[in-house]
């Protein structure tokens, strides 16, 4: 991903709201089960990692884009944003970006 397409996906998820929540159980099956879920229907989500929860943003991010096979995207305080293009219908096309 070139740091244009990241600027671009970054604006894109300057307004959406975080689906996710990274709690103290951390990232477990269920959590990555649920971001899979959530990359296949929207390709660029938001996550918020809470205060009780074992790892910060930036491990949390590096680790769940790891599990889901995911790009990170954006780090900033106890948010980061994650791409994956979606396996059908993608509507989110880099190569234009």
């Amino acid at each position: 991903m070139t740091t244009k397409q990241r600027a671009a996906l970054r604006a894109m998820a300057n307004g959406l709201e975080a689906i996710l929540q990274i709690g103290k159980d951390g990232i477990n099956d269920n959590l990555c089960k649920q971001a899979w879920d959530a990359l296949e229907a929207r390709e660029l989500i938001k996550v918020n990692v809470q205060r009780g929860a074992p790892m910060d943003a930036r491990e949390a991010c590096q680790e769940l884009c790891q599990r889901v096979h995911a790009e990170p995207v954006q780090v900033i305080g106890n948010r980061f944003v994650i791409y994956r293009k979606a396996r059908k219908d993608s509507k989110i096309d880099l190569d234009t970006l």
